[in-house]
């Protein structure tokens, strides 16, 4: 995710989700607040922020969800 797609989500309010397994209630949504080189802060819908690694992917939430396995 460049740092391009992060600032339009965030002026566009966009609301995300974050991608990092298989099963998808371990997903986080929310809206983009912040980020730097290795996270993300993501504002989720009861207010609290979350603070993620910015190797998980992310996907617009109102689009279908997608997660393909990754090879370490």
């Amino acid at each position: 995710m460049t740092d391009e797609q992060l600032d339009r989500y965030r002026q566009d309010g966009t609301k995300v989700r974050i991608v990092r397994d298989a099963l998808d209630i371990n997903d986080v949504r929310g809206i983009v607040v912040a980020w730097d080189d290795d996270y993300v802060l993501i504002r989720r819908p009861n207010r609290k922020v979350v603070k993620i690694q910015r190797i998980y992917d992310m996907q617009p939430a109102s689009e279908e969800r997608r997660w393909e396995l990754r090879e370490s």
